[in-house]
C-alpha cells in the first residue's frame, strides 16, 4: 500500500504552539536591544510627517502599578500604530523627579538617623532617591515591551529641564502676572506646605456641626426692623469649622433673599434672632423651638452695616453681602473668616476686613492667641465649643459626616490658610478667557465630556498658588526686601541667574548654594522703603508647574518633538492635573493650548468595580501578571477593553484573553506552516488570476484589515481586538484555513489552486502583522522572525513593516476598485448555506450513517432567488462545504413530505436562509485513500489496495 501522506504538502513551521511568553519574553527584548527595534520603527519615517505624543511624566517614586502600566501600554499602542501608518511618531519618555512624596521619604530618612540636615543634603539625597526609582521604572515599562527613547527620556530634575521651568516662570513675572499676597490657601499641617488644587483629594471626614448666635447690639436694628422696639437680638451662623470662630470677621447675608427677625419662648424668657426666612420652619426643629413668632422680614441688603458682635472676642463683626449664600443648609447667615476660605477672603477684600489667620505651620494657633493659644485647629473643635456654650452662644451642635478636603500625600486633612504665597493671576492678560478659548474651540476632548469638565475647572478656578515651603523642586528665583517684604523679580535678572544654574552640575542647587552677594544686584534699592537688605526667597515652584512646563522643556528643545502636540494621554484626574497645569503654562505665555487633542482612560478596578486598595486586598500587581502569564496578555488586556470607563480587571478576565492569544496564536502558526515553501517575488498569484473563494476571502480580510486601521486611527484598541480576534477565530480558523486547508495539502505544490491560496495566506499574513503589532508586539515578532530571511525583506523588526493599502493595490496586478458588491453578497449567501448545511449534517453524523462530513453528498432545494445565486456557484461549494458532492436543485424538486421506508433522505428546512431546504445521504462513489473525497471515477478496489487515487489527486503526483 502507498504511504501517500509523503505526498501530501503539510505545513512547516518552527514557530511553537507553547508561547511560554514569561519565560521567552526577556529574550525578545534583548533582541530588539541588540538590533535597536525602536530606530527601526521610525528609521523608514524619516522625512516624513510628525506625529508627537507627549509623555505625561509619572512620578519616579515606587513600582508601577496597573494604572501606570495601563497608560505606557497605551501609548505604546498609539506610537507603533501612527509608525506603521507611515507617521514620524517618536516616543520621548519622561519622569516628574520633584515635589512632597520623594522629601517626605528622604525626611522620614533622616528622622530616623535623628540627624539634622541642610536644604543641600535633602536635595541630594531626594536627587538619588528619584534616580533610583526612575532606573526601576524604567526597566519595568521596557518589560511591558514599550519601544522609546529609553537612554534620553527627559527629566524634571535635570539642570537644562529646570533652567526651561524657572525661565517661563520669568515670562510670566514679565507680563506682570505674578504676585505675592497674603491669601488662603489649602495648607497641609502633616506636611507643612501649600497645597494646588491639583493636591487635594476629596473623602468624607467627621466635623462638629454647631449653630452660633452673635449678638448684635447696633442702634441701627430698629431702623432695619421698625416698630420691633430694642430687645436684645442675635443673627444665626452655622459651621462645621468651629476652630475659625476665633478669626471671623464677618457675617455674610445674601442680598435678595428674605430675612426674618423671629421671637423665640426660652425658659430664660424671650429672645429674638436673624436667620433667612425660608429656613425658619426647619430650624425650628433642629433648635428645639416650642413656640416661634416671625415679627418682621426684609431682604438681606437692609441688614448690611450692621453691626454685630464676636461670640467671645470684644471686636465686631458687620454684616455683609455675598452672593454666594445659600439656602441648601445653614441659617442663610454665614460665618466669615477671611484667613480661612477663599470666597471670605474675597469678602474680606471688598470690605476691609483683616485677614486674620495666627497659626504656625504645623496649624497650631500661635501661643498669644487668646483661650486657644498652642492648640492644633482640630484640637480646638471643642474648645471653642465649650467657649461658646459657657458664653450662652451655642444654639446647637451634633456630629456629621461630610466630603472634605484631604492632602493627596498623606491623606490627612487639609485647611484653608491664608499665607505669604506666589500666584499666577488668572486675570492678568486674561488667562482664564484665552484657556476657555483653546478648551472650546481649538482642542479636541476624547472622549467628548472632557471638554465640560476643563471648562468649568478653568472657569471656576481661583489664582494659580505656584509656592511650596519645601525643598526638593525648582526655586522661585526673586528677592524679597528684608524691611517691608517688597519683591524683586525683574525678568531679565531671573534669567541671568537662571542661565547660571542652567550650566550647574546639579542645576537649581545653584540657587540655594550661592551667597547672597552673587546674586544681589550691585546697588540694588528697595523702591518702596529705599532699603538695601534683601534676602532669597526660599519657596519652590509648585511641581504641577514644573510638569506643566514640559512642552518648553521637551516639545519646543527636543528634535524628535513638535509644538504643540499632537496628544496628550494620561487619566482623567489630570483634568485637574497635568492637562490643566500645561494648559494655564502654555496659554499665558504662548498664547496656544499645548495639545491638539486630550485622550483620557479610566482608573483600574477589579471585577466588581471597586477601586484597587491594599486594605480590600484587591491589588493586582503588573509584575504579578507578567510572571503568571506574561506581558503579551496583559497588553492584550489593555487593548480588550473600552478604556475611556473604568477598566476591570481580574483572574476570570486575563484567562479569558490567554485563551483568545492562543486562538490568534494558533492562526499564525497555521499561516506560517503553510507558507514554508512560498516566495512571494516568484509565486504569488494576481488578484485577477486568484480562484474565487479565494478572490472573496482576500477581500474580506482585506476589509478587516481596513476597519482595524480605522480603530487605531480613533484610538479604538477594543475594536481593534475583537475584530482581530473575530477574523482569526470566525473568517480564518472556522471559515477560510477550514476550507482552503485541504486544497494546500493535496493540490500540485506549485499548481495554481495552491499558490492562489498560499498568496492569500500572505497577504493575510502581511496584514495581520501590522494588525498585530502595535498590540501583541512579543508575537507579532517572533513571528516576522520565523519567516525566511529572504521574505522578511529589509527591516530587521517587525515594526519597520507599514500598513498595507486597503483596496489591496500592494498586490501586484490588483484592481483599483475593490470587489464588486454583487460577488461579496453572492458569497456571503453562500456562508450562510454553509453554516445551514453543517447544521443538516450534524444529525446524520450522530446517527451513524456517516463518520465525517466528507463522507456525504448534499443536495439544496432553493427557491429562485436563491437558485440565481447558488447555482453559478456550484462547482465551488464542495469545497467550501467541506462534502465529497453538492447539487442545487429548485424548490420544486424537493420531497414535500417525509417518505417512511423509501429512499429519500430527510429535509432540513433552514430557519436562518428563506427558502433552503437541505437533504444529506452518505456520498456516493469510493472514497480516495490521499484526500478521503469520494469519487465515483476511482474503483473501489483499486482504493482498496490503495494504489487508485482519484483524478484530483492523480493529477497533484504527476508533478511527484
Amino acid at each position: 500500500m502507498t504511504d501517500y501522506k509523503k505526498t501530501l504538502n503539510l505545513p512547516q513551521t518552527s514557530f511553537p504552539m507553547r508561547a511560554n511568553l514569561s519565560q521567552n519574553e526577556p529574550k525578545m527584548l534583548a533582541f530588539w536591544e541588540k538590533i535597536n527595534a525602536y530606530n527601526a520603527m521610525i528609521a523608514p519615517n524619516a522625512g516624513a510627517q510628525t506625529y508627537v505624543l507627549h509623555d505625561g511624566p509619572p512620578y519616579a517614586n515606587g513600582h508601577i502599578h496597573l494604572g501606570t502600566a495601563l497608560n505606557k501600554v497605551l501609548k505604546d499602542i498609539i506610537v507603533k500604530s501612527r509608525n506603521m501608518q507611515g507617521l514620524r511618531a517618536e516616543y520621548v519618555p519622561g519622569w516628574d523627579c520633584h515635589g512632597l512624596p520623594i522629601e517626605l521619604k528622604v525626611e522620614q530618612e533622616f528622622k530616623l538617623k535623628q540627624k539634622s540636615v541642610s536644604t543641600l543634603e535633602i536635595r541630594a539625597r531626594c536627587r538619588e532617591y528619584a534616580t533610583k526609582y526612575l532606573d526601576i521604572q524604567r526597566e519595568e515599562f521596557k518589560r511591558l515591551g514599550v519601544l522609546g527613547v529609553w537612554d534620553d527620556p527627559y527629566l524634571t530634575m535635570k539642570p537644562a529641564y529646570e533652567a526651561a521651568t524657572a525661565r517661563e516662570l520669568a515670562k510670566f513675572m514679565a507680563k506682570g502676572a505674578v504676585v505675592r499676597n497674603k491669601k488662603p490657601v489649602h495648607w497641609c499641617c502633616s506636611c507643612e506646605t501649600a497645597l494646588a488644587e491639583a493636591e487635594v483629594e476629596y473623602g468624607e471626614h467627621g466635623s462638629p456641626s454647631i449653630y452660633v448666635a452673635f449678638p448684635v447690639n447696633d442702634p441701627r436694628l430698629a431702623e432695619v426692623f421698625p416698630g420691633q422696639g430694642e430687645a436684645v437680638t442675635s443673627i444665626v451662623i452655622w459651621t462645621t469649622t468651629p476652630w475659625t470662630i476665633p478669626d471671623n470677621m464677618a457675617v455674610a447675608v445674601h442680598p435678595e433673599f428674605a430675612y426674618a427677625l423671629v421671637q423665640v419662648k426660652m425658659a430664660e424668657g424671650d429672645a429674638r434672632f436673624i436667620l433667612a426666612e425660608e429656613l425658619v420652619p426647619r430650624l425650628k426643629e433642629v433648635f428645639g423651638w416650642d413656640e416661634v413668632q416671625v415679627l418682621a422680614s426684609v431682604l438681606g441688603q437692609r441688614l448690611e452695616g450692621l453691626q454685630a458682635a464676636h461670640p467671645f472676642y470684644d471686636r465686631p463683626s458687620p454684616v455683609v453681602l455675598a452672593n454666594y449664600v445659600t439656602l441648601e443648609a445653614g441659617t442663610g447667615c454665614v460665618h466669615t473668616a477671611p484667613g480661612h476660605g477663599r470666597d471670605d477672603y474675597e469678602t474680606g477684600l471688598r470690605y476691609g476686613l483683616e485677614t486674620l489667620s495666627p497659626l504656625d505651620d504645623r496649624g497650631c494657633f500661635y501661643p498669644q492667641t487668646e483661650l486657644v493659644g498652642g492648640l492644633n485647629v482640630f484640637k480646638a473643635n471643642p474648645k471653642v465649643i465649650e467657649i461658646l456654650e459657657q458664653n450662652g452662644r451655642l444654639l446647637a451642635q451634633e456630629k456629621i459626616s461630610h466630603s472634605y478636603p484631604h492632602c493627596w500625600r498623606c491623606r490627612k486633612p487639609v485647611i484653608f490658610r491664608a499665607t505669604m504665597q506666589w500666584f499666577i493671576s488668572m486675570q492678568a492678560d486674561d488667562l482664564r478667557g484665552k484657556a476657555l478659548h483653546e478648551i472650546d474651540e481649538k482642542v479636541r476632548w476624547i472622549p467628548a465630556w472632557g471638554r465640560e469638565r476643563i471648562h468649568n475647572m478653568i472657569a471656576n478656578r481661583p489664582d494659580w498658588c505656584i509656592s511650596r515651603q519645601r525643598n526638593w523642586g525648582v526655586p522661585i528665583v526673586a528677592l524679597i526686601c528684608k524691611e517691608c517684604g517688597h519683591t524683586y523679580t525683574d525678568p531679565d535678572w531671573v534669567v541671568s541667574v537662571v542661565d547660571r544654574f542652567a550650566g550647574h552640575e546639579r542645576g537649581a542647587d545653584y540657587w540655594f548654594e550661592a551667597v547672597l552677594d552673587e546674586v544681589v544686584p550691585a546697588g540694588l534699592v528697595c523702591p518702596d522703603c529705599a532699603s538695601t537688605s534683601w534676602e532669597k526667597e526660599d519657596d519652590i515652584l509648585d511641581v504641577w508647574f514644573d510638569s506643566g512646563t514640559s512642552f518648553a522643556a521637551v516639545l519646543e528643545q527636543r528634535t524628535e518633538c513638535t509644538f504643540p502636540a499632537d496628544l496628550y494621554l494620561e487619566g482623567s484626574d489630570q483634568h485637574r492635573g497635568w492637562f490643566h497645569s500645561s494648559l494655564l503654562a502654555s496659554v499665558g505665555t504662548r498664547g496656544v493650548a499645548p495639545y491638539k487633542a486630550v485622550l483620557t482612560h479610566g482608573y483600574v478596578v477589579d471585577a466588581n468595580g471597586r477601586k484597587m486598595s491594599k486594605s480590600v486586598g484587591n491589588v493586582i500587581a503588573p509584575q504579578e501578571i507578567i510572571k503568571q502569564y506574561g506581558a503579551e496578555i496583559l497588553r492584550l488586556w489593555v487593548a480588550s477593553e473600552d478604556y475611556q470607563d473604568d477598566v476591570r480587571i481580574s483572574t476570570e478576565t486575563l484567562n479569558r484573553l490567554v485563551d483568545a492569544y492562543r486562538r490568534i496564536r494558533n492562526t499564525c502558526r497555521f499561516l506560517l506552516g503553510n507558507l514554508s515553501d512560498f516566495r512571494p517575488a516568484e509565486h504569488a498569484v494576481d488578484v485577477d488570476r486568484l480562484l474565487p473563494l479565494d478572490r472573496f476571502a482576500l477581500d474580506l480580510f482585506t476589509r478587516r484589515h481596513a476597519k482595524i486601521a480605522e480603530a487605531y486611527e480613533r484610538y479604538e484598541f477594543h475594536k481593534v481586538f475583537h475584530t482581530l480576534h473575530n477574523m482569526c477565530v470566525t473568517d480564518l480558523s472556522a471559515f477560510y484555513l477550514d476550507i482552503v486547508k485541504d486544497r494546500l495539502y493535496v493540490s500540485a505544490p506549485d499548481g495554481l489552486a495552491r499558490r492562489s491560496a498560499q498568496t492569500v495566506l500572505w497577504r493575510t499574513l502581511e496584514m495581520l502583522l501590522t494588525d498585530m503589532a502595535p498590540v501583541l508586539s512579543f508575537t507579532a515578532e517572533e513571528v516576522y522572525q520565523h519567516l525566511p530571511e529572504d521574505v522578511r525583506g529589509a527591516s530587521p523588526s517587525v515594526f519597520g513593516l507599514r500598513f498595507q493599502d486597503p483596496d489591496m493595490s500592494a498586490t501586484s496586478g490588483a484592481p483599483d476598485e475593490s470587489m464588486a458588491e454583487e460577488a461579496r453578497q453572492a458569497w456571503e449567501t453562500v456562508i450562510r448555506a454553509r453554516a445551514e448545511t453543517t447544521k443538516a449534517i450534524e444529525p446524520v453524523r450522530k446517527s451513524g450513517v456517516v463518520g465525517h462530513s466528507l463522507d456525504t453528498e448534499v443536495t439544496l432545494y432553493v427557491h429562485d432567488d436563491l437558485l440565481d445565486v447558488l447555482r453559478p456557484m456550484a462547482p465551488m461549494l464542495r469545497e467550501v462545504f467541506i462534502v465529497s458532492k453538492v447539487e442545487v436543485r429548485p424548490e420544486s424538486e424537493a420531497t414535500e413530505s417525509r417518505t417512511s421506508g423509501g429512499d429519500a433522505p430527510d429535509l432540513f428546512v433552514s430557519e436562518e436562509v428563506d427558502g433552503l431546504r437541505i437533504a444529506v445521504a452518505p456520498a456516493p462513489g469510493t472514497k480516495c485513500p490521499r484526500c478521503w473525497v469520494y469519487s465515483e471515477e476511482l474503483a473501489a478496489d483499486d482504493a482498496e489496495t490503495g494504489e487508485g487515487v482519484c483524478p484530483r489527486c492523480r493529477e497533484a503526483l504527476e508533478g511527484w
